[in-house]
């Protein structure tokens, strides 16, 4: 038996079992592992003593030492036997302790030491165990030994697995129960005390560093237990401390948690707040590695989870916790702001108590706000992020507003819109939206925040307070005459101070009559934020009142005195608080006021946030509009408009973050408007809520582009396929569109617009029942009066068809065709003929046309009426007619913005509606009348031209249909004669004549093309067309500016020119040098610009012909007018990148648009190159000629722009034989220079490739001789330099730098060889030019001399 055991010094070998020695270990090798424990688990059982007995004991050891070995069901029994050993231990113990006899209970210690180590060392092997085994035999039942019941009921019911999971529970409850043991009895050495503590709590603590384990409630609280008692009754403080730090240190961040919340138990439950305390003045004193993530971010977990758990542990640490916030490990200082955040939110709760604490509390608050704004500037986008994710919590605070700070936020999270960091933005929004939320000025308004009412009673509150103080000096002037200079001023400053305390009082709704002690934490702004709107011009001193210039002192006699006694009743009669009242008011509006104005600058910047290529940033923009419009800030309409073209996302998939649904951008958008203008309000009955929705569809038309227009569109469609437009809603669009009253035009124009929108889902629906109305309004009266009504009702017409959208391949075609003699023609025929002259005629033309095409069987036929009516209008009328005065001007209602920024531009973008050179206004604009005879000529003249181009272009889009409906029928027709043919043949026969229909139906499709491309070549503009009459007078006008001077009929032949010249391949080759005339020549920037894109639609149509003078095209690019550069990059960009036009040197042009002034072109062309770098080698193989074009000639950028342009372009050159290439032509390139300038570009260009691999260095040093007399140029040397620094950073650590800086010696030698060859130059330079001096007064000397001998 033993009689003595050296508890620590077993502990520390058990830690190494492969060297722990077990004797007999060779004899229980040989032994099944089951029949040797039965015999120690049998002795055990029968006598918890006989753990001593050496022989039980060392089958323990071994079988814990090889328990990676021992299958799992023995290791189960063997923890059955450690426990039920030790409870029956405990339980003997327990007795004889209180029997009082110190030789019984101490007879206890060396079992208890025995079993505890063992139970260690069991929680260490147990991570070794296999969970369940197959072979392992079924355990004995224990029995009873000495201490009653020992073995557990459930030891005989084990199945063949085991986990330790399971039996984690039970053995942490027996060690609570051992802890309860007065351990300082029987072991009356610390030592010994310590090892044992050390031994019966080691699995608890192995237990906590095992993630899985501390995931189970009951375990987690168990092991919390264990530790917390060892700590509070045992003195296991420092231990735990160790545990804790070390284990942040080591183990890794899923401590952090567990053991915050360890400490905040044993904080609680057991007041013992000190090894907290400890553990967090051990973190504040530690230095953490910025380079080291991994042990900072755990620490800082367990900072920010220990902080909220029990923020007052961290209030009395934190002048020790602040020091870690200029720490180099980023999570620490987020940390801090963490715990910044929980502190402010702890410490508020407290400013409702009144006290002599609560000045300090609040001085306390604003000193942590300080510190939280000041880290704003941190340079870690993590920690700046971090900031406004904590001032967002703070505005949760329900009993404290903050106002200042408030303010404070604000003005930061603006500035923070324009942070490099995405999150940070997005964090900068998600606080502006808690700014809205939460804002404190719900007093008044309703919480609203609209500008104008806020300055209203700004202003009417100023004009009172300034009535009263005009009294005050009334009075105050009176009195100074009887009291003495002493006595007045210490009753002027005595007020001042009373009306301090109160005016500077919380504006949230404290008590008036108190004193407002929190004047840091939610005073007035106005001094201390420099940067807020300046709303009061007087400004304010401390108490609110504005200082007032020291005036003269009128003499007695002077005085009214009865206006004084006046002025003292009225004064009287005003209470102190009332004056008080007034102050406040003042103050409120003011901070409100300064609240808007920062939001409004917001917008701007938000504006833009909406095109982010970031999902979450994009989200949070329109989230903030959402609520901006909910509180009717200024300008959040703006934002709503912009959000629409967000309907075109792509990303419309749902994700994940933090655990909460993140919607795609285009469903966010969908919820968005349906919140702001579908969903019902409350207490508003059907019909109004059906009136309501109405109205908010129309509205989104007012004054919207066509790009919104098309937007809405694309929305109307989506909502209206989801079945989310009610019919009642459509019913009460057709009631406002119909209605015979005189109502505003843009109402009744924007309910035939949103029907025609909603039609395109469900034509049937909504428009077809509808046909005649649409007849009977748009086209009828109203429609005459308004002509833009009749256009959109043209385009609802057109929707009739729905949005059957061609499938690729496929030949059908399901549109919908009306016979001609239809009443919608006819209607249309008298709407396009009726007599006008207005400017809007055009569009209406355009979609009458549109329409016809759109839904006639023969609209070929239509035209031909169309043209020759118009054509006898324009000859057979008098040339002295004047025109209808009750037409020659358009009505009032016309002429009140029904010009829309949409006209004509249905087929062709920016045709007609860019045709003027008058007004802002776009469209075909008409010349200014005089009294001579052919006015109204030039009018119908130009309507006529107009219509001729727009039905050629028409025509052409019609036979391409009518080319697809034959090969359909073809396809039907062959198909059938397959069938007949395979059922009437074999199989070889049917696979034989299958081959030839095949090849007779390739050859058909083919003769049906021919047909189609000779009809449009012969017969459109042939000499016997009606269009090709008009096409030699269309040239004509358009080639005779300085004849035909008349601006509406030169803009409607320029615009017919254009499509004509898409028709016909003999007649774009013979009159397509005319549209680069007009483009160099024109004045009016709308023609320039449509001359471009027409010439893209014949690079097209016509690509042999364009491709010749395809370099005439970029002329554009120069062009002075951003809109004529804009279209000109977009029509190259489609052109290019769809391989219409081959790219010949002259990518330069486009490349200066990166650095152009408007930011759309440098958009664009961003754009462009990120396409083209797609392509293969297209960047690389222009790059030489994008470098000559920007570095040299007659349009070559200036050096700043040559630089930024090309560290744009160089990023797309990552291939690493294309930066070896690049360096040797560059290098060459050097020989062929002489202008420093053109050497710096070079230099400048080579510094901007990689030189990752020794061939491009290699390259460099060869290509020496090229630019060697170049070095002695300062910046040409610096670039070198430059090129030598990233060679050494990119070349292998092996390799030697002993080539690298031979070549460093070389440059340097080259150097100042150069420059003393310059010097050399510009003494030599210098002298020749004193010569040529001298020699040039020599001669006029001489000349001087013979003119003497002369006279």
């Amino acid at each position: 038996m033993l009689e003595s055991f050296d508890l620590q010094a077993e502990l520390s070998a058990c830690a190494h079992p492969d060297t722990y020695d077990v004797p007999f270990e060779d004899e229980f090798a040989n032994k099944e592992t089951n029949d040797l424990l039965e015999a120690a688990v049998e002795a055990v059982a029968e006598n918890s003593d006989s753990i001593r007995d050496e022989e039980t004991l060392d089958v323990y050891r071994y079988l814990l030492k090889n328990a990676a070995t021992t299958p799992g069901v023995v290791m189960g029994k063997l923890l059955d036997s450690i426990s039920s050993g030790l409870k029956a231990e405990l339980e003997a113990t327990n007795r004889d302790m209180e029997s009082g006899e110190q030789e019984a209970y101490m007879s206890h210690k060396l079992p208890l030491e025995l079993y505890a180590f063992l139970l260690a060392w069991f929680a260490k092997a147990s991570e070794k165990v296999k969970s369940g085994d197959d072979d392992g035999p079924a355990p004995a039942k224990p029995k009873r030994g000495r201490g009653g019941r020992t073995a557990s009921r459930n030891v005989g019911k084990r199945t063949e697995t085991w986990s330790w999971q399971s039996q984690i529970p039970e053995t942490l409850n027996l060690i609570l129960k051992v802890l309860r043991l007065q351990t300082q009895r029987i072991w009356t050495n610390s030592p010994d005390k310590v090892s044992f503590l050390t031994a019966i709590t080691r699995p608890a603590y192995v237990v906590s560093e095992s993630q899985p384990f501390m995931k189970v409630q009951e375990i987690r609280h168990l092991v919390y237990e264990v530790l917390c008692i060892a700590v509070k009754s045992h003195g296991q403080a420092m231990v735990l401390t160790i545990h804790v730090t070390q284990s942040l240190q080591f183990i890794g961040e899923h401590m952090a948690e567990p053991m915050a919340e360890c400490l905040y138990r044993l904080s609680t439950k057991y007041d013992h707040s000190q090894t907290g305390d400890e553990v967090l003045r051990d973190i504040a004193g530690r230095t953490f590695n910025s380079q080291d993530t991994r042990t900072p971010r755990a620490f800082a977990t367990f900072l920010t989870t220990y902080a909220e758990l029990y923020p007052r542990a961290a209030h009395r640490q934190l002048a020790l916790l602040i020091n870690q916030q200029d720490s180099d490990a980023y999570p620490l200082r987020q940390a801090i702001i963490e715990i910044l955040g929980c502190l402010i939110r702890e410490l508020s709760q407290s400013l409702e108590d009144e006290g002599d604490d609560r000045k300090k509390t609040q001085n306390e608050i604003v000193g942590m706000f300080e510190q939280v704004i000041e880290r704003i500037l941190d340079n870690n986008s993590y920690v700046r992020t971090k900031i406004f994710t904590v001032l967002a919590r703070i505005c949760d605070i329900q009993n404290a507003k903050f106002p200042k700070q408030r303010l404070k936020m604000t003005s930061l999270a603006v500035m923070a819109l324009e942070d490099k960091a995405s999150t940070v933005r997005k964090a900068a929004l998600s606080l502006l939206i808690k700014l809205l939320e939460t804002h404190p000025y719900g007093h008044a308004y309703g919480g609203l925040l609209q500008r104008e009412d806020w300055m209203k009673d700004y202003e009417e509150v100023q004009k009172q307070l300034q009535k009263v103080e005009s009294l005050g000096d009334a009075v105050a002037n009176a009195e100074e005459e009887t009291q003495t200079q002493d006595e007045q001023p210490k009753k002027k400053k005595k007020k001042p101070k009373k009306e301090k305390s109160e005016a500077d009082m919380d504006v949230d709704g404290e008590p008036e009559g108190e004193e407002d002690e929190d004047d840091d934490v939610g005073g007035d702004t106005e001094e201390d934020e420099p940067n807020e709107m300046s709303v009061d011009e007087d400004g304010e001193d401390e108490g609110g009142r504005r200082p007032r210039k020291q005036k003269l002192q009128p003499r007695k006699s002077q005085i009214n005195v009865e206006a004084i006694t006046q002025e003292q009743e009225a004064l009287a009669n005003m209470e102190h608080t009332d004056l008080v009242k007034m102050k406040l008011r003042k103050k409120y509006c003011k901070e409100a006021i300064n609240f808007i104005h920062q939001m409004e600058m917001a917008i701007e910047v938000i504006v833009k946030l909406l095109g982010s290529k970031n999902k979450f940033e994009v989200l949070e923009a329109i989230d903030f509009f959402k609520a901006a419009h909910e509180y009717k800030i200024t300008g959040a309409q703006e934002g709503i408009r912009k959000m629409l073209h967000l309907i075109w996302a792509k990303d419309n998939n749902t994700t994940t973050e933090d655990g909460k649904e993140i919607k795609g951008i285009r469903q966010k958008l969908l919820d968005c408007y349906k919140i702001l203008y579908f969903d019902p309000v409350e207490d508003l009955e059907p019909r109004a809520q059906i009136s309501r929705i109405a109205k908010n569809l129309i509205e989104r038309t007012y004054e919207a582009t066509l790009a919104e227009l098309t937007s809405l569109e694309e929305m109307m469609r989506i909502m209206m396929e989801e079945n989310y437009i009610h019919r009642d809603i459509i019913a009460k669009l057709w009631q406002i569109y119909s209605v015979p009253q005189k109502i505003p035009a843009e109402q009744r124009r924007g309910s035939i617009i949103i029907l025609g929108m909603l039609g395109i889902a469900k034509p049937l629906e909504v428009l077809d029942p509808q046909i005649d109305l649409m007849l009977k309004v748009g086209l009828g009266k109203q429609g005459k009066i308004d002509l833009t009504l009749a256009r959109y009702t043209c385009v609802a017409l057109q929707r009739l068809n729905g949005s059957a959208k061609k499938v690729k391949g496929s030949l059908e075609d399901k549109t919908k065709r009306l016979p001609m003699d239809h009443p919608v023609f006819k209607k249309l025929l008298s709407t396009i003929l009726h007599p006008c002259r207005s400017v809007d005629w055009f569009g209406v033309a355009e979609q009458v046309i549109n329409t016809v095409y759109a839904l006639g069987e023969h609209p070929d036929e239509f035209c031909n009426t169309l043209i020759k009516q118009l054509a006898q209008r324009v000859w057979n009328n008098p040339r002295s007619a004047k025109p209808d005065q009750s037409q020659s001007q358009t009505e009032p209602s016309q002429q009140e913005g029904e010009r829309g920024d949409d006209a004509m531009d249905e087929d062709q973008p920016g045709n007609a509606t860019q045709i003027s050179d008058q007004t802002g206004t776009q469209g075909i604009s008409v010349a200014p009348q005089t009294q001579s005879d052919d006015v109204a000529d030039c009018f119908e003249l130009s309507q006529l031209l107009f219509v001729v181009g727009h039905v050629a272009i028409k025509q052409l889009v019609f036979l391409e249909l009518i080319e697809r409906e034959w090969k359909r029928q073809k396809e039907v027709k062959d198909a059938a004669e397959k069938a007949t043919a395979g059922a009437a043949g074999g199989k070889d026969a049917k696979d034989k004549q299958a081959d030839e229909l095949d090849q007779v139906a390739g050859n058909a499709e083919d003769e049906i093309g021919d047909q189609i491309a000779l009809i449009r070549e012969a017969e459109m503009l042939g000499d016997n067309s009606l269009l090709g009459v008009f096409a030699p007078m269309i040239v004509q006008i358009c080639g005779s500016p300085h004849k035909f001077k008349n601006r509406t009929l030169r803009a409607a032949c320029h615009l017919s020119l254009c499509k004509l010249l898409c028709v016909s391949s003999a007649f774009t080759d013979k009159h397509h040098r005319l549209l680069f005339k007009i483009l160099e020549t024109s004045k009016d920037p709308n023609i320039r610009a449509n001359s471009v894109i027409a010439l893209g639609d014949v690079a097209v149509s016509f690509n042999t012909i364009i491709d010749e003078n395809s370099g005439d095209l970029y002329k554009g690019l120069l062009d002075a007018d951003p809109r004529v550069k804009k279209t000109t990059l977009m029509v190259l960009t489609h052109l290019i990148l769809n391989g219409m036009i081959k790219v010949k040197g002259q990518l330069g042009e486009m490349a200066k648009c990166v650095e152009d002034e408007d930011v759309r072109i440098q958009d664009l062309a961003k754009l462009f190159f990120s396409e083209l770098s797609t392509k293969e080698n297209a960047i690389y193989n222009n790059l030489p000629d994008i470098i000559s074009h920007l570095s040299s000639g007659v349009n070559a950028t200036d050096e700043d722009k040559f630089e930024s342009t090309m560290k744009y372009i160089f990023t797309y050159i990552e291939k690493e034989k294309q930066a070896e290439a690049i360096v040797e032509k560059l290098c060459q390139r050097f020989r062929l220079t002489e202008e420093p300038r053109q050497w710096r570009d070079i230099a400048f260009c080579l510094s901007l490739l990689p030189f990752k691999s020794e061939r491009s260095v290699k390259k460099l040093i060869e290509g020496l001789q090229f630019y060697r007399d170049k070095l002695h140029e300062p910046k040409v040397f610096e670039r070198f330099q430059q090129i030598l620094d990233k060679a050494r950073q990119n070349k292998s650590k092996d390799k030697p730098d002993a080539e690298l800086d031979e070549f460093e010696k070389i440059l340097e030698e080259n150097r100042a060889q150069g420059a003393e060859d310059q010097a050399l130059q510009n003494r030599v330079a210098k002298k020749a030019k004193k010569r040529a001096k001298a020699a040039g007064r020599g001669r006029g000397k001489k000349a001087a001399a013979v003119a003497e001998e002369d006279d």
